[in-house]
């Protein structure tokens, strides 16, 4: 290993590259640990590649994330506080909701709000 220093101050380290590859493959290996501990603990969940392949073809995410969760819209509409119509228009793209309600459809839905806009 050697270190040089910048004219900044910034000290840079040279290091062999497979000790470089080693700390790579450290640093992927307790990311994916993380992962893995936060899927076990119910803070992130792995996406079925039908929901994503529903929603890469163009199907509204609310509805293909509403029927992955089993929920009926009349469900939803309840505990987002919205009506069944209103519902049916943002998932038929006939009416963009407000910024406020995709937030509680996406709380009802336990999404982030990223997922569905």
């Amino acid at each position: 290993m050697q270190t040089i220093t910048t004219p900044g101050g910034e000290t840079l380290v040279v290091l062999p590259l497979s000790e470089y590859e080693k700390l790579v493959e450290a640093a992927e290996i307790v990311s994916a640990d993380a992962i893995k501990a936060d899927i076990a603990a119910g803070r992130d969940e792995l996406v079925p590649a039908e929901v994503v392949n529903l929603i890469l073809s163009g199907e509204n995410p609310v509805k293909v994330w509403r029927v992955h969760r089993g929920i009926t819209a009349r469900q939803l509409a309840e505990k987002a506080e919205i009506s069944p119509p209103y519902l049916s228009e943002i998932e038929h793209g006939k009416k963009e909701a407000s910024l406020s309600v995709m937030r509680k459809i996406a709380d009802v839905l336990g999404v982030d709000l990223d997922d569905l806009v």
